[in-house]
């Protein structure tokens, strides 16, 4: 059984991951680069590495650094989190040249679902509806002519390697196929290290539906129903939600089966993602296969009270599913915001600096995963998420409401965030009906962009009434140095320390 668990990654995603350890008294081993030495996930671990300098490719992308770290700490196993080496097939093969267990699928099922152009033939060949498009390497702007008069405009570009948004371009006339041939080649090799580009058809404005599922090394695959993924900005989800609110009971069963059966194909074991297209008709589609834990999980999490980090380490024990698809049932509705470091009004550029003050939701149903605390200095150097607020409630209405709460009582100083603008998302009406799809953002721009809550009424009259509470008590602590009575303004002190703290 696994002893001792190296976390090759940073942030939250690590501090999820040893909080499921611990759990299960096994030992956490931190890595981190000379950026983050103070990140919490470091003093949270047993243990913990420096890996190398502040650039990733310099730190926790270099496989030897991890490696090392693995051997020095004695760490048995490596979780990967997601990002960075998560999706690697050579880093696998590193962990199993080594003797280290990787808590993920094999290398193989990793390199047939990560190539993008490999895992659409393997899932046709599995029987899985995928989107129309071509399985080849296109080389040339006159090889995607010949495609799009197949299959018809508009068509969307992706690098076979791609994911994250990037690598990806969307051809609506003959006059775009150049520019969009050259962009997409450039930045896939850039990227990704890998020029290869295809060719799909663009499914207009549809849903961005996922399906989590768990596979152990004897053959067992179950689903763990659907997440909603459709609200995106360039590509980058913002907020999810469980269930979806398009989903009927067939539809679910239907999918799920499918998201089974491409699992399946590549004999897939342990924790991974079948994302879909849905579109307006309920036409569903293959788009590809994360081979690791997604940023959204926690909401899977929470409407069936399962923890997938745990679930993940019993698979890479060797151990069989402790679940069966008849016991999955989805139990209330939850809803996860990405809370980023990142000033919404200046086109989202990241927001580094020095957090000077954080207050943390609380109460029943309020998850909040980040690694950040007052005083921390975020750096630049890597993605703006500073953690994550998840809601739960009975039903989805009662959870937008919680989610509008939690929002409300989350405060962060020192850095720009992008609290206000997921208040104003979960404001609109496509979102509070329900009624949304990829195109949302798109949609409400106008109203996403208005600075409704940057100094609502209730907020001025808080500021005014701490103000004047703190006007006060300077006041009456110079008649005290004159009076010498001290009795007043304890008593005062502590009545307005009361009514401040109930209004903030």
């Amino acid at each position: 059984m696994i002893q001792k668990v190296l976390v090759a990654n940073r942030g939250e995603i690590a501090i999820r991951v040893m909080r499921s350890c611990k759990e299960m008294s096994v030992s956490t081993v931190a890595v981190y680069s000379e950026a983050d030495r103070t990140s919490r996930h470091v003093f949270y671990a047993d243990e913990a590495y420096c890996v190398g300098p502040t650039p990733s490719n310099e730190s926790y992308l270099v496989i030897d650094n991890i490696i090392d770290a693995a051997k020095k700490s004695g760490a048995d196993a490596i979780h990967p989190g997601y990002g960075f080496l998560s999706e690697n097939a050579e880093f696998v093969r590193r962990c199993e040249e080594e003797g280290i267990i990787f808590i993920g699928p094999s290398a193989d099922a990793m390199i047939k679902m990560g190539d993008k152009i490999s895992a659409r033939q393997t899932m046709i060949e599995a029987g899985v509806k995928v989107v129309p498009g071509v399985q080849e390497d296109l080389k040339s702007v006159e090889q995607v002519k010949q495609v799009i008069e197949q299959i018809g405009y508009p068509v969307i570009l992706k690098a076979s390697a791609g994911g994250g948004g990037k690598g990806m371009r969307i051809i609506r006339e003959e006059s775009e196929v150049e520019e969009a041939f050259n962009l997409t080649k450039s930045e896939a090799k850039s990227s990704f290290g890998d020029e290869t580009v295809y060719i799909e058809k663009y499914i207009e404005n549809p849903h961005h539906i996922e399906f989590q599922i768990l596979g152990d090394n004897f053959g067992n695959v179950i689903h763990l129903c659907e997440r909603e993924c459709s609200v995106q900005r360039r590509n980058q989800k913002i907020v999810e939600e469980s269930p979806s609110p398009i989903m009927y009971p067939e539809l679910r069963d239907e999918m799920g089966q499918q998201a089974i059966l491409a699992a399946k194909a590549v004999n897939y074991s342990g924790a991974g993602t079948i994302e879909f297209l849905v579109d307006d008709d309920f036409n569903y589609y293959f788009l590809e296969m994360n081979t690791r834990l997604q940023v959204e999980h926690p909401i899977t999490e929470e409407v069936l009270r399962v923890d997938l980090v745990k679930e993940q380490i019993n698979i890479a024990n060797n151990l069989p599913l402790r679940l069966k698809q008849s016991d999955i049932e989805q139990n209330g509705y939850s809803i996860e915001c990405r809370i980023c470091a990142e000033d919404a009004e200046c086109n989202f550029m990241p927001s580094p600096g020095i957090i000077k003050q954080m207050t943390e939701p609380l109460g029943l149903g309020i998850r909040v995963d980040n690694y950040v605390y007052e005083g921390y200095e975020i750096p630049m150097h890597y993605d703006p998420m500073i953690g994550k607020l998840i809601v739960w409630a009975k039903t989805r209405s009662f959870a937008m409401k919680r989610m509008r709460r939690a929002l409300y009582e989350y405060k962060i100083t020192g850095v720009k965030t992008n609290i206000n603008y997921l208040r104003r998302i979960l404001d609109t009406s496509d979102f509070v009906r329900g009624k949304y799809n990829t195109g949302f953002i798109e949609k409400n721009t106008e109203f996403l962009m208005q600075n409704k809550y940057e100094e609502t009424k209730e907020e001025v009259e808080d500021i005014a009434i701490i103000a004047a509470y703190m006007d006060y008590i300077l006041n009456l602590e110079e008649n005290v140095i004159k009076t010498g009575d001290n009795r007043k303004i304890s008593r005062w002190r502590e009545f307005g320390k009361r009514n401040a703290m109930l209004r903030i």
